[in-house]
């Protein structure tokens, strides 16, 4: 076997048969029939395609991607066969499905609208990324390619004609990994829930958008946010992506500004080993800070308090992103209780819950992705190939009565988001597509749409979806505006998510941060935990730094004497002024007291006697020498006022 035909296995999945056969008629065809086999064997799909979780045809087709589960099927490949697709199993998410489901909805519901896209019918395809980016990549080609074995674009495969722009991915590190692919088809990519600032960069992502803020202001907004209730000693862990990594370095370069110090910097991620989970779990547990700040996916996160749960911890103030704070699946850690971050603004999408629950069981059954989400909410079996531990479903469950984060729609906040990325690329395809003629709106269905034509078109969207301003800076970034959440016990027992401030990065410095709501923090305290390394220095002593140890680590140390300090956590003592002194803390400069003496005193008649009789003796001895001037003693003994 040649060493391009075990390349051409290897990297495109096929059997070696295969490759031969296409070898062996390739070198058999000459003139036209070449050209056309080539042609046909340059613009054919490689490998089996991936099928989208929903889809459905239209005019223009709209790209989605999303985590409806957390885990990829490992498969070991010995490279004798073609390689299987990987799978996405285990660890339903409820939530992605939402997500999902809240595209499919806005692209309904616009299709169904007279003013937007008039005339013509989006198409949707919606594939699970299952937080994996070899999957991602898949689904990246999948959203260039289509579905079909063969396709055209004259002689050139270069070319995109799948779907004008996607809306996804949930995450930054596969989005940056689709990005990299459809990127180099001018196709745009509007995320909900990438939020890593790193993206911002328009030379390496110049056809990025997000309807969600990038974390640039989220890592300043928890900065300050730590300042504000004085914790100056923290712990922080973070996710090992494009996610967390980034976004801790945001936030560690505005807590210097803020003078807030970090006892340790831990990383993880969800399919790290459990020794690795386990040493960031330990590291929290053995900490001095009562303070810990993660910035994770909610994934991550997951398996980090399923860790920290099998061990009695010790309580701690959780400060969260938004990639995990609003994630209902996270509040069962009854030991989270009191944790506070920033989470994208709560929202209302009517028409939306109704949209969710409409599901029946027959249509459950024909889609793959409802029917586990059915069989898991319900712990029933649809099929019969299905879980045999599983009692069968009777089709009299009722969706409208299940709590899931599926149907929780009390706190829309990233799905506002996938409702609004949906949105903006359809008022881009609207532009691009439509004109206005007489006061009518009409538009070309049957129009070749580029999707750089869509790119172009999405940097100029600015309108308003049910009372929520859209539109992009030059980054692609929307207006940062996050509120902080606390989770909250209820009477019940069950943690709450409440609102109890906002930040907005829109107002002038300063006044971006408010709080107007009680908080409730660790163990149900009342008042604010502190968690510093150091006690505050009072006035009358410095502060003096500890070798080897951060600034937020100090001795206090008493002024010397003759020196006070009058502020905490002085770096040094100060004299008193010449006519004064300092008090016994050591802390404040009076003014020395001015004492008189009474002539009816021993002392005062004392001092006046002696006072006179000096005087007596001044006069006296001054008229001896005048008497005696002319004395060669006294002439000798004042030669200069003599003579």
């Amino acid at each position: 076997m040649s060493l391009f035909e075990l390349i051409t296995v290897v990297v495109l999945g096929g059997s070696l048969s295969s490759v031969k056969e296409r070898n062996q008629r390739i070198d058999n065809l000459t003139g036209p029939d070449f050209s056309a086999e080539a042609s046909l064997v340059k613009c054919s799909l490689q490998g089996t395609p991936r099928q989208p979780a929903f889809s459905v045809d239209g005019d223009f087709v709209i790209g989605g991607a999303f985590f409806i589960h957390y885990q990829v099927q490992t498969v070991i490949n010995n490279y004798t066969t073609k390689p299987e697709l990987p799978i996405c199993k285990g660890s339903f998410n409820a939530r992605g499905l939402r997500f999902s489901r809240t595209m499919v909805f806005a692209i309904e519901e616009i299709n169904n609208s007279t003013e937007l896209l008039p005339g013509i019918r989006l198409g949707y395809q919606i594939f699970d990324t299952c937080a994996s980016v070899p999957v991602a990549v898949h689904v990246a080609f999948q959203l260039s390619n289509g579905q079909d074995p063969v396709f055209y674009q004259g002689n050139n495969c270069s070319k995109s004609g799948e779907v004008v722009a996607a809306v996804g991915d949930s995450g930054s590190t596969p989005s940056i990994s689709i990005l990299r692919i459809i990127g180099s088809f001018k196709i745009p990519l509007v995320s909900h829930f990438a939020t890593c600032a790193c993206l911002s960069d328009k030379h390496e992502y110049p056809t990025f958008f997000r309807t969600i803020p990038s974390d640039h202001y989220q890592a300043a907004g928890m900065a300050k946010l730590v300042k504000h209730f004085g914790w100056t000693w923290i712990g922080a862990v973070h996710a090992d992506s494009d996610y967390g990594n980034n976004g801790m370095a945001s936030f560690l370069g505005t807590a210097l500004k803020e003078g807030i110090c970090v006892e340790y910097i831990e990383s993880f991620y969800r399919t790290d080993p459990k020794n690795k989970i386990k040493k960031v779990a330990d590291a929290i547990r053995r900490s001095t800070a009562k303070v810990v700040l993660a910035f994770a996916g909610g994934g991550d996160m997951k398996v980090l308090l399923e860790e920290l749960s099998r061990e009695p911890t010790p309580h701690r103030q959780w400060i969260g992103s938004e990639g995990w704070i609003t994630e209902p699946n996270l509040m069962r850690f009854s030991f989270c209780a009191g944790a506070i971050g920033v989470a994208i603004q709560q929202s209302v999408i009517p028409g939306l819950r109704d949209f969710l629950l409409d599901l029946s069981p027959s249509e459950v059954a024909a889609s793959s992705v409802l029917t586990e989400f059915w069989e898991d909410a319900f712990n029933c079996s649809l099929t019969e190939t299905a879980d045999p531990h599983k009692g069968r479903c009777d089709r009299t469950e009722d969706i409208k009565t299940l709590k899931s984060p599926y149907t929780d729609t009390s706190q829309l906040r990233v799905s506002n988001m996938v409702y609004k990325a949906v949105y903006a690329v359809a008022h881009a395809i609207h532009n691009a597509a439509c004109q206005e003629t007489h006061g009518t709106t009409q538009c070309d269905k049957h129009m070749r749409l580029e999707p750089e034509q869509v790119f172009i078109e999405l940097k100029k969207v600015n309108f308003s979806q049910n009372g929520y301003h859209v539109s992009f800076d030059p980054n692609g970034d929307s207006v940062a505006f996050y509120e902080l959440v606390n989770w909250q016990k209820s009477e019940s027992g069950v943690i709450e998510l409440v609102t109890v401030g906002y930040y907005d990065g829109s107002l002038p410095r300063g006044q971006e941060f408010r709080i107007n709501r009680k908080i409730t923090w660790v163990d149900g305290y009342k008042q604010v935990p502190v968690s510093v390394c150091s006690e505050s220095c009072p006035p009358g002593t410095r502060k003096v730094l500890q070798k080897g140890r951060p600034i937020c680590c100090y001795v206090c140390i008493p002024c010397p004497e003759g020196e006070i300090s009058n502020m905490s956590d002085s770096p040094d003592c100060f004299p008193c002024p010449r006519e004064f002194w300092p008090n016994a803390k050591r802390d404040a400069c009076f003014p020395k007291p001015v004492e008189f003496l009474s002539y009816e005193e021993v002392l005062s008649i004392i001092l006046a006697l002696v006072s006179i009789s000096g005087a007596c003796l001044a006069i006296i001895t001054a008229v001896v020498f005048f008497h005696h001037r002319t004395t060669p003693i006294v002439r000798a003994n004042n030669s200069e006022d003599s003579r």
